[in-house]
């Protein structure tokens, strides 16, 4: 097992140079960080945290942060959902960790904004397990179709 995580480690390397990305916070707005305990069930058979877990770390994350402003969401017939996301993944995360997800928001369009994620240690600055994005697109949930985002929103995230 540790032979194969070498391995991944190794093979990963290149894309941890490649990636060359400036740092989140001098690209977009910082909005909320979380910190969270990586489960024994979020490994996978490879040893290392399956890739469709780090798509909840950073769900977990974005939901938290919207829950904080339950006092500038008023407006219960609109809300956010996601119609895009992706992730890097540039080093395994190994269990047991704890790590934290930082969220950073772009500037807002009429009714859509995006959302970046950072996956690191917690307490540490490296190594970056991760990088995401995410399109959020607030709706009229009876319409089902594109609103303004809420002006409480976009004053939060405007940069």
């Amino acid at each position: 097992m540790v032979d194969t995580v070498g391995i991944l480690t190794e093979d990963w390397a290149p894309l941890r140079k490649r990636s060359g990305k400036v740092p989140m916070s001098q690209q977009k707005k910082p909005v909320f960080s979380m910190e969270m305990d990586v489960r024994w069930g979020d490994m996978d058979a490879m040893g290392h945290v399956n890739n469709t877990v780090y798509f909840r770390y950073m769900e977990q994350a974005r939901v938290s942060w919207l829950e904080s402003l339950h006092g500038s969401i008023t407006d219960l017939t609109t809300g956010p959902v996601i119609v895009n996301a992706r992730c890097t993944f540039l080093v395994p995360i190994l269990y047991p960790e704890r790590i934290v997800v930082e969220v950073a928001c772009g500037p807002p369009g009429r009714s859509s904004f995006d959302t970046y994620y950072e996956i690191r240690p917690a307490g540490k600055p490296e190594p970056l397990y991760a990088e995401g994005q995410s399109k959020v697109v607030w709706i009229g949930h009876a319409a089902g179709r594109s609103v303004p985002v809420p002006d409480a929103i976009r004053a939060l995230i405007e940069t």
